[in-house]
């Protein structure tokens, strides 16, 4: 989900210019890895790259096929109008967290790296009662933007376009998760070259300046 707004402003890019036609379709993570390996039909995958890593070993990515695309960090937001809490430093964001009515993560990877970072500090069960995972493919802003949570974290990409919250900035450097996503052919593609055409132009310096729009940088 983290790369949804980018793959559909490249895709289209990338059409303007091609007789290929790209039938984008995004979910989260774990649902989107979960497809892969019931060996539904695509020609490219897009993934965390550690993830695409995994698939490769088992035989579901074409074996280097793996193209790196983008890097992406970990932000935090609260509703539009909210009280803005300083997030500048780890002590900060350990504040925040702890004074938070309620918090929301992910089910991807900047999920994970939190409910490790709240073992880490020793808070994860004083605020156990408080988190709100957000159910895959549900983005975090969308919680945060109802009100249904005070403090969300997610993939910057996915919070710097939505509407109703505030980004309060990326996590600090100290605590800060850099996910590199990537793209590799999928072994169900029966049209590879076109697959790994549109990786390549994923990968382009022509796509760097999208990147950056949409929060992350190129890999």
């Amino acid at each position: 989900m983290a790369t949804r707004a980018l793959l559909g402003e490249l895709v289209a890019a990338f059409l303007a210019r091609s007789s290929h036609e790209v039938e984008l379709e995004s979910v989260g993570g774990v649902d989107a890895a979960r497809r892969v390996r019931a060996d539904e039909a695509f020609d490219v995958v897009v993934l965390a790259s550690e993830v695409i890593d995994s698939l490769a070993a088992e035989g579901r990515i074409v074996a280097g096929s793996r193209v790196d695309l983008v890097r992406s960090g970990v932000a935090a937001a609260v509703r539009a109008g909210a009280p803005r809490p300083d997030v500048s430093s780890e002590d900060a964001v350990r504040r925040a967290v702890l004074a938070a009515r309620s918090i929301s993560y992910s089910t991807g990877p900047s999920g994970v790296h939190l409910a490790k970072l709240f073992e880490r500090w020793g808070i994860a069960d004083a605020i156990q009662g408080r988190l709100v995972q957000a159910p895959p493919g549900v983005p975090v802003a969308s919680l945060v933007a109802q009100g249904d949570v005070e403090l969300g974290f997610q993939q910057l990409a996915e919070l710097v376009h939505a509407q109703g919250i505030a980004v309060l900035g990326p996590l600090p450097d100290a605590i800060q998760l850099v996910t590199t996503f990537a793209g590799g052919v999928a072994e169900t593609s029966t049209r590879r070259d076109a697959a790994r055409g549109l990786l390549a132009f994923l990968a382009s310096p022509a796509a760097a300046s999208a990147a950056r729009r949409h929060g992350m940088e190129p890999a």
